[in-house]
């Protein structure tokens, strides 16, 4: 039986002083004026177990290339405990830098030059630039919007009508979604898949933010699915979001089938992919429940938080709470503030969050705000947004 302990809420462990003082991209990308809400880095100290296992390797000059390790074991051990009880098969994954590096590896092995993949817009922007860089079509598939509620879902006519066009041979799926948090029903799922099967497309899928998923809302794998789309897909998963390590470069790309596997194996090799993040994210899979569960509550409070927020200092703003991640999509159209709102954000109110137009024409009039930070800082963001607008 595992162990869990107390953790408390790590959004709340670092002051802005301490974030302010480190080198990645989020705390340098701006002015020191700037309260950085942007790039999907996290504001909290590494979870124990993480930074005993990164030290120990520092102690012992273990920073050669790196080997797979344990890595694969741990995620399946990982994936059991908290995706249903789904199992992967440790010896049909491969070790990759990170998820988006591995898409545009990957895709070429599936579909033919002049083919085209469908992704639901709005859509990561990375997505599109690596679909168009391997020398492939994007087919934008939208999400289906509440006016009302402001809350996404899958528009499954409009998909099918996509993956049913001659040249498409690839859907690449975001789940859970970025950027706005949906999570898909497992019947959904399935509906996908079945139209996989029907249009002969391959399905790729993009699982980095399913750590993130919040109480009440049940995760599927897709490749949990017992159908044949699913067993036929390619996951990607890595710990880089759910335990804050984008830097450390590891990620796993996960085949259950045979179809999926012999892809796999026909990816280049290399040296991409980082030992330290190795060793991280084996124990982040294995030895860090507890840290996530604490994380998870504390941003469930702040996604809540955020629509009190919004709704008392900026109520001209849409936002629906997302079913995961730490990553809100904000419909600003109503406040005047143009197509790109983040940038008139930035220039009046000194807050930097993610351009809503670079996810796509969806995005226009739209800004993503990562709410992955403490309440005050939280708190500051709407603020400084609320006076920009004023």
């Amino acid at each position: 039986m595992r162990h869990y302990e107390r953790v408390d809420n790590p959004l709340e462990q670092l002051s802005t002083a301490e974030l302010r003082a480190r080198r990645s991209l989020k705390w340098r990308a701006y002015d020191r004026d700037v309260l950085p809400a942007w790039v999907a880095e996290m504001d909290v100290p590494l979870a124990p177990a993480i930074a005993a296992a990164l030290t120990a390797a520092v102690a012992r000059g273990d920073t050669g290339y790196a080997h797979m390790g344990r890595l694969a074991e741990a995620f399946c051990g990982f994936a059991q405990r908290r995706h249903g009880g789904w199992l992967p098969d440790p010896g049909r994954m491969r070790l990759v830098p990170d998820v988006n590096t591995a898409i545009g590896a990957v895709l070429p092995l599936v579909t033919g030059p002049g083919n085209s993949v469908v992704i639901n817009t709005p859509a990561y922007p990375p997505f599109a630039r690596t679909i168009t860089a391997v020398g492939r079509r994007v087919v934008a598939s939208p999400l289906r919007r509440d006016g009302n509620t402001g809350r996404y879902s899958l528009d499954l006519d409009r998909l099918a009508h996509d993956l049913g066009r001659r040249d498409v041979s690839a859907y690449l799926m975001c789940h859970p979604h970025n950027p706005t948090g949906l999570v898909a029903t497992r019947a959904e799922l399935v509906a996908i898949a079945d139209l996989a099967e029907a249009h002969d497309v391959q399905v790729l899928v993009d699982e980095i933010h399913a750590p993130l998923s919040y109480p009440g809302v049940p995760f599927t794998p897709f490749a949990s699915l017992p159908h044949a789309a699913a067993d036929a897909a390619v996951t990607f998963v890595s710990p880089s979001k759910a335990w804050h390590l984008p830097g450390l470069k590891a990620a796993l790309a996960v085949a259950p089938g045979d179809d999926g596997w012999a892809t796999l194996r026909a990816m280049p090799s290399g040296h991409g992919a980082g030992l330290l993040g190795v060793i991280a994210g084996e124990a982040a899979y294995t030895d860090a429940d507890d840290w996530l569960d604490a994380l998870l509550a504390g941003l469930d409070s702040n996604r809540r938080l955020l629509a009190t927020l919004l709704t008392e200092r900026l109520p001209g703003a849409g936002y629906h709470p997302p079913d995961a991640t730490y990553l809100a999509w904000l419909d600003l159209r109503a406040l005047g503030l143009g197509d790109d709102p983040a940038g008139a954000l930035l220039a009046r109110g000194r807050v930097a969050l993610a351009a809503g137009p670079s996810f796509g024409p969806e995005g226009l009039g739209f800004a993503r705000l990562n709410f992955a930070t403490s309440a005050a800082r939280l708190a500051e963001a709407v603020t400084r947004m609320a006076a920009a607008v004023d």
